[in-house]
């Protein structure tokens, strides 16, 4: 069973429908013992960063994911969900704690780089970590965006993929059990599908 956090952010059915869809059991879930019972672990999320830690604090899930992280248990985080994971986001102009689960840091996209902020469709993936949930992917396989803030892993080991958009950015990350994207699989068509699948399948 696939458990999907509710915390009161998100894209929870659309995950939720896509797991379905590709034949994999999956459950909206806010229960603590049913998330730390999962066999797999995704945190959703799309809006304001301080936003959701408050969620994520109020809802006591906070402590919840630490242990599913501690436990080994394969955890995806998704769009702002992969944010979350991460140790601080300057969105608000100040510095403000994440997760802390993986090392690194979210920026906004600079302003003065001609182009549209948010980054908003598709964009290519250039591929740097073969394997986990990028298993089969091929290189420069599009998928779908939508944020104004960006990653930069500590350490660029952790970059399971990296995207170009004005800058080069960290797209999606992968240290052992704790996984993010920056882009939304359920809505990248057969590319985030199968990015899912894999997931469902560590």
């Amino acid at each position: 069973m696939i458990a999907i956090i509710d915390y009161g952010v998100g894209n929870l059915a659309s995950v939720n429908k896509a797991f379905s869809f590709i034949g994999f059991d999956s459950v909206i879930t806010s229960d603590p013992e049913v998330i730390l019972a999962a066999n797999k672990v995704v945190l959703p999320g799309v809006g304001a960063f301080a936003d959701a830690m408050q969620n994520l604090e109020r809802t006591g899930m906070t402590s919840v994911i630490w242990k599913v992280a501690e436990k080994g248990t394969s955890l995806l985080g998704i769009c702002l969900g992969m944010q979350l994971l991460f140790d601080y986001s300057t969105e608000g102009g100040e510095k403000v704690p994440g997760l802390g689960l993986l090392k690194g840091s979210i920026t906004q996209f600079p302003l003065d780089m001609g182009l549209k902020v948010p980054h908003m469709g598709w964009n290519s993936l250039s591929i740097k970590q073969k394997d986990g949930i990028f298993k089969g992917i091929k290189e420069n396989s599009y998928v779908y965006f939508v944020h104004s803030y960006y990653l930069t892993a500590v350490d660029g080991a952790d970059a399971a993929a990296t995207c170009k958009y004005g800058i080069t950015f960290d797209a999606a990350a992968a240290r052992k059990n704790i996984m993010g994207t920056q882009f939304h699989p359920e809505k990248s068509g057969d590319v985030g599908l199968n990015i899912l699948k894999n997931f469902a399948e560590l």
